[in-house]
C-alpha cells in the first residue's frame, strides 16, 4: 500500500524548520561585526553593494546574501541602491557607550564565522558543515556516503512541504511531471498522491537515482513515478513532460547555471508547459523575510547559490521566454513561482 502524502500533520512545524534553516545566520553577522567592523564603515558612508565589494574585496553573490540578512534584521536599511546604519546598528554596533561589537569578538574563531569571511572574498562555497577536510557540497552529493545521509533528510523536509506545493498547484490539465534534481523523489510522489491522474518521472544523478528507487518502491509509488538517471547540467533532460519542477534546486546554484536550467527547461518544455520553482524566495524589494535571509546564509556558505527574490526569478523567467508568471506562499517560509511557456 502506497503511503499517504495527502495526511496534515496536527501541529505546525515551521518553528523547527527555522531552526536548522537559520543556524549560520548568527555567524555570517558576526564576521561583519568582528572581522569586516562593517558597521563602522558604513557609519558616515552610506554605500551601494558594489562599493562595499571595492571597498573589503568582496565577491557579489556573497555580499548580496550579507547585504539581505542585515537589512531583514533590521540593521541595515535600503534608500534606493544605497544602504545606511538604521538607528539600532548606529546606537549598538558603532561608537563607545553601547557599542557591543566587543561582545561578538570571542566569537571570531568560530570554524563556520570563518569559513564565512573566506567565502566573502572569494566566492566559493566552503565545506558541508564547517568539515575542513570534506568536499564542498557539490563534490560531496557524487558519493555515497554523503548522498545516502543528505537525501534522507531533504526526504523528511519533503514529506510536510511536497504536500503544501502540491495543494496550491492547478494540474487538472497536465499528465507529467519530470522532477528534475528530485532527490528521493518526495516531491513527485506528493504531486502524484494530489493529482491521481499524473504521472511523473525523477531525473537524478548517481548515486542519488539508486536511492530514490529504492524508496519509490518502499513508499509504493513505483507504478506511477518512475527515475531517469543523468546529469542535469550536461544530459539531455527526459522530454514527452508537460510540468517541469525545480524543488529546491536553483538555491544551490549561482546566476549563470540558474540561467542555464531555466533555458534548458524552456528548450525542453512543449509550448504551453508549465514551469514550478518551489523554493525559500527572498521578497521582491530584498527586506526579508527575515527566516530566508537567514537560510540564504546556510545556502551561501556550502553550495554555489543562495536564496533568490521574486523579483530576480521573474525577471530570468522573462529572460528565458517564459510568461504567466505566479507566486503563492506554501509552507514553512517557502512559496511556489510558476511559469508558462507560450504556446
Amino acid at each position: 500500500m502506497a503511503l499517504d502524502l495527502t495526511r496534515v500533520p496536527a501541529t505546525d512545524p515551521t518553528a523547527i524548520y527555522r531552526y536548522r534553516d537559520g543556524l549560520y545566520a548568527v555567524d555570517l553577522i558576526t564576521a561583519a561585526v568582528v572581522d569586516l567592523d562593517l558597521f563602522s564603515w558604513l557609519a558616515d558612508r552610506p554605500s551601494t553593494a558594489e562599493d562595499i565589494c571595492r571597498a573589503f574585496d568582496l565577491q557579489p553573490r556573497p555580499t548580496d546574501v550579507l547585504i539581505t540578512l542585515l537589512v531583514a534584521s533590521g540593521l541595515l536599511e535600503r534608500d534606493g541602491p544605497r544602504l545606511r546604519l538604521s538607528n539600532l546598528s548606529r546606537e549598538h554596533l558603532t561608537g563607545a557607550l553601547w557599542n557591543l561589537s566587543p561582545y561578538y569578538a570571542s566569537l571570531r574563531d568560530r570554524p563556520v564565522t570563518r569559513d564565512f569571511t573566506r567565502v566573502l572574498r572569494t566566492g566559493r562555497p566552503a565545506h558541508w558543515g564547517g568539515d575542513r577536510v570534506g568536499a564542498d557540497w557539490h563534490a560531496a552529493m557524487e558519493t555515497e556516503a554523503f548522498a545516502r545521509p543528505f537525501t534522507a533528510a531533504m526526504d523528511c523536509r519533503g514529506v510536510y512541504l511536497g504536500q503544501a506545493l502540491a495543494k496550491h498547484l492547478d494540474l487538472a490539465a497536465r499528465r507529467r511531471v519530470l522532477d528534475i534534481g528530485g532527490g528521493s523523489g518526495i516531491y513527485a510522489c506528493s504531486l502524484v498522491a494530489h493529482h491521481p491522474h499524473l504521472r511523473a518521472t525523477v531525473f537524478e544523478q548517481h548515486p542519488v537515482a539508486r536511492i530514490a528507487e529504492t524508496l519509490l518502491s518502499e513508499r509504493g509509488f513505483a507504478d506511477r513515478v518512475e527515475v531517469a538517471t543523468g546529469d542535469f547540467l550536461h544530459d539531455p533532460w527526459p522530454p514527452d513532460c508537460d510540468v517541469h519542477l525545480l524543488s529546491n534546486v536553483l538555491h544551490d546554484w549561482d546566476l549563470p547555471v540558474v540561467r542555464q536550467l531555466l533555458d534548458t527547461s524552456f528548450q525542453t518544455l512543449a509550448a504551453g508547459g508549465l514551469l514550478v520553482i518551489h523554493e525559500a524566495f527572498i521578497n521582491a524589494d530584498k527586506t526579508g523575510p527575515l527566516p530566508v535571509a537567514e537560510y540564504s546564509a546556510l545556502l551561501m556558505h556550502s553550495t554555489q547559490g543562495k536564496c533568490y527574490a521574486t523579483s530576480e526569478y521573474a525577471a530570468l523567467l522573462s529572460e528565458a521566454g517564459f510568461g504567466l508568471v505566479t507566486y503563492a506562499d506554501t509552507a514553512a517560509d517557502r512559496g511556489a513561482m510558476t511559469a508558462t511557456k507560450p504556446g
